[in-house]
């Protein structure tokens, strides 16, 4: 069932690759069908996922490399399952919305598959050089993705993303190399790695290892000073780009940081963790305030982005100076909550921001206006994303950031109360969205906001729905990462 989910998107690019641009119904049913296979694949392993201590399951390991020691080895467990499962939500969402371009359908088909393949097999990846890898899969259909179909600059913000990313993954890489050549005999195996603690001191040599991963996670994560090619490449990408940019591929970072540095270089981040702390209150601070500036919808939501992330490394930080397992338990199961919390309700705010710029011509909030009189139904559900993007109880982002907060307050009453402050500013965000394009009259007439199709309605209403539904009943998720969290907790 992993491979399948892995290696489906996959298959149904090169089948679609097969068919002439004509038939582009045909290249869009064999794409959903696809992205609904990985899904129904993920969703199995899930109903059959077992969370107990430890529990990496539905493990497949076969020799890749055999004189570098490097194999095929993947499996999941409650850090990586629930990123499986949000690609697949994410891209059959991508597919239903009206995916299917006419501008070389086949190429754009292939990469989104490609891309699913990628990030699905990274999340599953025990093995570094087999998650690197993946990891430049993931991201090289992106670069294409927005280069092709992405608006006016499409080209700057294309270059800019791949140069930014291209130069994290190298240090990234470089650090990779470090732990192979660090134990005896080398290997690549994640476990093993972390089993031997070759940096268990500390000491230069780890600093270096650490600066490599923050590097390589930081650019993807992204984390101030780290986040400049974010911006451009969200208001240039195309809307389904967007959405999985901000979805998925942002939670590459965070997932690394929990999956590899925690693991690897325990001691060297436990040495850096007030470091972290900074950065992820700066950054939660400055990605509020940032898009708190914005006319821009999709600049905005974008923003918003690098603040939600900075909860995900001030839970990392967190997890890294506690000795406390319940505080620790506490901090990483809010970052897993709110990588998916935020793929969901950003997600859905990019897709949003797309169907107001198809409907209307602009993202510009300034030129737009009396949503609610116009379009009622996506106005609520505009609204729905929005409380949940600051945190309202009864929604996923709620459940989340309480529970980092709570994992802060502990360690840090100034890191907490700093954390409330972006919190607020945030909420600041959404109700300055809400003003503009739900209240008054638009002041052009070219710019009346209408309802959309159904598939748009129903693609941004299930996402305000699962968001409700992680909210109200969160150990349905919280079962699922339970046994990561607990093993974690004690490392």
């Amino acid at each position: 069932m992993l491979n399948i989910a892995i290696f489906a998107p996959l298959t149904a690019g090169l089948l679609a690759l097969l068919l002439p641009n004509r038939r582009l119904r045909w290249i869009h049913s064999i794409a959903l069908g696809g992205a609904l296979v990985a899904l129904s694949a993920s969703l199995i392993i899930a109903s059959r996922y077992t969370a107990t201590p430890g529990g990496a399951q539905f493990r497949t390991t076969l020799p890749w490399i055999p004189s570098i020691n490097a194999s095929y080895d993947v499996a999941v467990d409650g850090l990586s399952l629930p990123l499986i499962v949000l690609t697949g939500v994410l891209l059959s969402a991508s597919f239903i919305y009206g995916f299917g371009q006419p501008d070389k359908p086949k190429a754009n088909t292939f990469l989104f598959l490609l891309m699913a393949t990628g990030l699905n097999g990274l999340f599953a990846a025990e093995d570094l050089l087999l998650f690197y890898l993946f990891f430049e899969i993931a991201l090289v259909p992106l670069y294409f993705i927005i280069g092709i179909w992405g608006h006016e600059n499409r080209r700057y913000a294309a270059v800019k993303f791949f140069l930014y990313t291209r130069f994290g993954s190298l240090a990234m890489l470089l650090s990779f190399l470090a732990l192979y050549v660090s134990i005896q005999p080398h290997t690549f195996s994640i476990v093993q790695i972390a089993a031997a603690q070759p940096f268990a001191r500390g000491g230069l040599s780890a600093a270096f290892v650490l600066f490599g991963l923050m590097l390589g996670f930081g650019v993807k994560l992204p984390v101030i000073p780290l986040h400049n090619w974010l911006p451009d490449a969200h208001v240039e990408a195309p809307t389904e780009g967007s959405v999985m940019l901000a979805g998925v591929l942002l939670k590459m970072g965070g997932y690394g940081m929990m999956r590899i540095m925690l693991t690897t270089v325990p001691q060297a981040v436990r040495d850096a963790a007030w470091i972290l702390v900074v950065i992820a209150v700066a950054s939660i601070v400055y990605g509020a305030l940032a898009a708190l500036g914005q006319h821009d919808f999709k600049r905005l939501v974008a923003y918003t982005s690098i603040n939600h992330m900075g909860y995900v490394l001030l839970a990392v930080a967190v997890y890294s100076i506690s000795g406390d397992a319940r505080v620790r338990e506490l901090a990483f199961t809010g970052a897993i909550y709110q990588m998916v919390s935020h793929g969901l309700l950003t997600g859905g705010m990019f897709f949003i921001a797309g169907i107001v710029q198809r409907k209307t011509g602009t993202r510009d909030m300034e030129r737009l206006g009396g949503f609610i009189n116009r379009a009622p139904s996506l106005s609520f559900v505009l609204a729905l994303l929005a409380f949940g993007s600051v945190g309202l109880p009864g929604f996923s982002g709620f459940v989340s950031e309480f529970q980092i907060i709570g994992a802060t307050i502990s360690l840090s009453v100034v890191a907490a109360v700093i954390t409330v402050v972006g919190l607020l500013i945030n909420t600041g965000v959404y109700l300055k969205v809400l003003g503009k394009l739900l209240m008054g009259n638009p002041p052009e007439p070219s710019t009346v906001m209408t309802e959309p199709g159904a598939r748009p309605l129903f693609v941004t209403g299930s996402f305000a729905v699962l968001s409700l539904v992680l909210g109200v009943v969160p150990s349905a998720l919280v079962q699922i990462i339970r046994g990561a969290t607990q093993l974690m907790a004690h490392l």
